[in-house]
């Protein structure tokens, strides 16, 4: 028996805040500019948001009012915040790399041949067979009470609630199989005049029960709510925020293997977002298509270069000796390089805001579409491809 534990954290919260208003100054400028380059960070502190980065691009958004409208969205008052911008152009070093990849540069006139990655690095896919979603069951759980604490916020079917929480789950497993909850986790801010009582009264029944009703709390589960008393200081007031300081909440709640490199506020040619979605639907098809229970995919790129430089799948054990072939079959069968990924995937129709709070993976997206996928990946891996 182990227990395996995940975070998620609510849109109020500084770090998520800082994505939010990243994801936003994103579509801001894709929407009218598809091929517009961007890269912005965000920090936020007591009431400053600080926005920097690079931005290349045939529209020019108003980014102080991106941020205003994310401040709205996460529950906060634009007008208490004050907004401080340094963008700048993308490195010209860095736009030639990527305009015009190693491959074209040696004269490789394929289409998918011409956009070089726009960074270096490993990017990881993740799935498992342990819930429908093919997500770990405590991140599910542990972001849908983040998202139910929003919700009941934003309703006020609890009042009281305030932007700012988090919550951990905690499941304890037998074999690859999730049975029990050993331990909750939830920290949620609240006003002033809020009973402490109340709240965690209300809390336990509205939120976590709701949320953990497909699986039963242990007999000797711990349930903590505001643990540490009262939270009424929350958001950048109480602690700074970061973009992607969110790696795992953001992804697979670390319990499968992260590069590294955040998603907020990058547009498309970047492979850390772009080639770890479709390193995502890599994993979703293996394990769709029954040839494993849990699948890791890594693909390593280097900046200015088309082709990624390592491509490797990591299986459960009980299915390692299928590695090396699904290794060869998926390889081929999916598109590696970024104009190929981006187009497969139609990534310069998504508007990525809606991914900033809850995390990228589970929803109905591109990249989590397997079906085609799986079935193809079945068909070869039966004919011995």
């Amino acid at each position: 028996m182990t227990v395996k534990t995940a975070e998620a954290v609510c849109i109020g919260h500084p770090d998520k805040l800082c994505d939010l208003i990243a994801e936003t100054i994103l579509d801001a400028h894709t929407q009218h500019d598809p091929l517009a380059r961007v890269a912005v960070e965000v920090t936020a502190k007591a009431y400053e948001i600080n926005i920097f980065g690079e931005i290349t691009s045939a529209h020019a958004a108003n980014l102080t009012e991106c941020a205003g409208q994310a401040l709205k969205v996460a529950g906060y008052n634009p007008a208490q915040f004050t907004v401080r911008v340094n963008v700048q152009a993308q490195s010209p070093e860095i736009g030639s790399g990527v305009d015009c990849s190693v491959e074209a540069r040696s004269g490789d006139s394929s289409a998918d041949a011409v956009l070089g990655a726009g960074d270096q690095g490993t990017v990881y896919g993740y799935a498992t067979a342990e819930t429908p979603k093919m997500l770990p069951a405590p991140l599910l759980i542990a972001r849908d009470i983040c998202r139910r604490l929003s919700q009941a916020r934003e309703s006020g079917t609890i009042t009281g609630l305030l932007p700012d929480g988090k919550a951990q789950v905690s499941i304890r497993y037998q074999g690859d199989e999730p049975r029990e909850i050993t331990a909750v986790v939830v920290s949620a801010q609240h006003t002033e005049s809020k009973s402490l009582d109340a709240l965690r009264a209300e809390i336990l029944e509205r939120i976590i029960k709701p949320a953990a009703r497909n699986f039963p709390l242990a007999a000797d589960a711990i349930i903590l709510i505001n643990p540490a008393g009262s939270f009424i200081a929350g958001g950048p007031v109480a602690d700074a925020g970061l973009t992607g300081r969110k790696l795992a909440v953001d992804t697979y709640g670390g319990l499968a293997a992260h590069g590294g490199g955040a998603f907020a506020g990058k547009d498309v040619s970047k492979v850390d977002r772009s080639a770890a979605l479709l390193a995502r639907q890599i994993a979703k098809s293996i394990v769709a298509a029954n040839l494993a229970q849990e699948a890791t995919v890594a693909i390593s790129y280097a900046i200015g270069k088309a082709s990624p430089v390592a491509f490797n799948i990591t299986l459960d054990h009980a299915s390692r000796a299928h590695e090396s072939r699904l290794t060869e079959i998926c390889e081929t069968l999916f598109p590696l390089q970024p104009t190929a990924i981006i187009n497969s995937l139609a990534l310069r129709d998504v508007k990525f805001v809606r991914y900033a709070s809850y995390g990228y993976f589970g929803y109905d997206a591109s990249w989590e579409d397997h079906t085609t996928h799986a079935r193809a990946i079945k068909e070869r891996f039966a004919a011995g491809a």
